[in-house]
């Protein structure tokens, strides 16, 4: 096969990512998602057998380090637990300057692998994951406070894919999350060319549409080259300010129809590349 680990495991995360809201998944809907974010991408996916051996693999392999990782800082925990009580038993300053600095090289370990399980793979903004752990009820999927969300949309960004290619594709997303970050706000990658921004409830819709339009604005006046190439790119956004309890579909789905007016508005200003 043509396609390589990366972009297998990026597929493969967008596809988990669209599905994860689906009270029902059968095998032919995520194989159906699954061909649609590889053509995306541009991949060849001619042998499903082996993509399936290589999928799995990967998903093991990951599985496997997170485990051997948490398995190894629990163990180092547990010593300097013990030496902890063991300093203050025999209060031996020496010792706890010791434990303190292992305690501080192990929350830096614990700090990474957080890093790595919210992370998305590509745009290294935060994934789906991390927003249901940090933002919704365990059981409900309910939002536990209240807060302005803000969907981002890519304009043209099959566009971009078809003329320049899905390596430029990838860069592009790559860099519409660094130009979302600058919001200082979360910025969550919820699917193939989605951006999420979650607000504080101290900001309001208003002012959290008027800093992503200052952004877009930024982005829309720049030139982005692909080989000898010059072209721009530009998003579309739409926000919504929600409650503690809202549900995130509902809230999600009220986003969804904002953004879409507005990508109308703004495809008169930015007719292509």
């Amino acid at each position: 096969m043509d396609t390589n680990d990366t972009i297998l495991k990026i597929i493969s995360n967008d596809t988990k990512d669209s599905v994860l809201q689906m009270p029902v998944v059968t095998p032919s809907i995520y194989a159906s998602i699954f061909s649609e974010y590889a053509t995306k991408h541009h991949a060849e996916i001619d042998d499903e057998v082996e993509l399936s051996k290589d999928l799995l693999k990967m998903e093991c392999s990951s599985l496997t380090q997170l485990q051997e990782t948490a398995s190894k800082n629990a163990s180092k925990l547990s010593d300097s637990a013990t030496k902890a009580i063991t300093a203050i038993k025999d209060k031996d300053e020496n010792l706890l300057e010791e434990v303190l600095k292992e305690t501080e090289s192990l929350r830096a370990e614990v700090e990474k692998l957080k890093e790595s399980v919210y992370k998305d793979e590509l745009t290294h903004a935060y994934n789906r994951k991390w927003l249901h752990d940090h933002y919704l009820d365990e059981v409900s999927t309910n939002f536990k406070k209240s807060g302005t969300l803000v969907i981002v949309d890519l304009n043209y960004f099959k566009q971009v894919n078809d003329t320049h290619g899905h390596i430029i594709g990838d860069k592009v997303l790559i860099y519409i999350a660094n130009q979302l970050k600058k919001s200082k706000q979360n910025v969550i990658r919820y699917g193939g060319d989605e951006f999420i921004i979650i607000f504080s409830n101290n900001t309001s819709l208003k002012d959290a549409i008027k800093h992503l339009e200052e952004i877009r604005e930024d982005v829309i006046s720049k030139k982005l080259k692909a080989h000898d190439t010059m072209f721009r790119v530009s998003f579309s956004l739409g926000g919504v300010e929600f409650n503690k309890d809202d549900k995130l579909e509902t809230v999600i789905e009220k986003a969804d129809k904002n953004m879409y007016e507005d990508k109308i508005e703004i495809k008169k200003r930015v007719t292509g590349l």
